[in-house]
């Protein structure tokens, strides 16, 4: 099994969802909608409504009544991994998605408008992670986070950090904040960066090394808060998911690494905020 990544240095205080870099929404492209709906519906109490129709068949799901992730159609004749892709806030997509190619990604969908929800872009970093770009209108956006059901945390899993975090940084001005030996952190002696927005972790960097082979190659993951991680697990493999990782107590909570039933990886958190 492999170890779930601690979701580090989180805190209350986060950026503001439209700040650029800051993490803003969560999405998931799927073959299945009505099942993958009933798996989420089921594990979480999600609710859905229709999404902006110029995505296609799309679905954002409510956490009491709030918006908190997103669920899409792969189009039949395309055969992509079915993951979660963490959305980080631009306030001009244009040009983040310029500055992406220039810095050795790709953009593999968009610049293009989404009706009243702004305009985004899909693309790839120099790792091969999968992750996308929002410019929402300022009275727009996921208005939910902390409580069960709510994406609390986005770390990403490469082979080494020291490039990975440079392309990043040079998008959005990230801070980097790098776990040094000795700290007493969970990543103590291991390669791991936090990426800050004014002195505030919005997310993370993991670097595995060799093991990124076993690991499906460079993803980025998303943490889920749980209001109990075991009863959510039962849940899980109830629901035809599976589990990748056994929950293990990190600083920040418990934690633990599963899979949706179409394979989709994510993780659960009691962070207890």
């Amino acid at each position: 099994m492999t170890q779930a990544p601690e979701p580090a240095g989180r805190d209350v205080r986060t950026p503001a969802r439209h700040t650029p870099g800051a993490p803003c929404w969560v999405s998931l492209m799927v073959h299945d909608m009505t099942a993958t709906q009933a798996f989420y519906g089921e594990l979480f109490g999600w609710e859905f409504e229709p999404g902006p129709p110029q995505l296609g068949p799309y679905v954002r799901a409510l956490q009491d009544g709030r918006q908190v992730a997103g669920i899409g159609l792969l189009p039949p004749d395309r055969h992509l991994p079915v993951a979660w892709t963490p959305y980080l806030a631009s306030d001009d997509v244009d040009l983040t998605a310029e500055t992406v190619r220039l810095c050795g990604g790709t953009v593999g969908v968009g610049p293009l408008d989404a009706g009243e929800v702004g305009r985004l872009a899909l693309g790839c970093d120099p790792s091969g992670a999968v992750f996308g770009v929002w410019q929402m209108p300022p009275e727009r956006g996921p208005d939910a986070g902390g409580v069960p059901g709510t994406p609390v945390w986005n770390e990403l899993r490469t082979y080494e950090t020291a490039n990975v975090a440079k392309f990043y940084g040079t998008l959005f001005g990230y801070e980097e904040r790098r776990a040094e030996a000795g700290d007493g952190t969970a990543e103590d002696a291991v390669d791991h960066v936090t990426l800050c927005l004014d002195g505030r972790p919005v997310a993370g960097i993991l670097g595995i090394g060799p093991a990124l082979r076993h690991d499906g190659g460079s993803h980025w993951t998303t943490y889920f808060e749980a209001d109990d991680v075991d009863t959510a697990l039962e849940r899980v493999t109830a629901l035809g998911g599976r589990v990748l990782a056994a929950p293990a107590e990190t600083a920040h909570g418990r934690a633990a690494a599963v899979a949706d039933a179409e394979g989709a990886r994510f993780a659960l958190v009691h962070s207890g905020h």
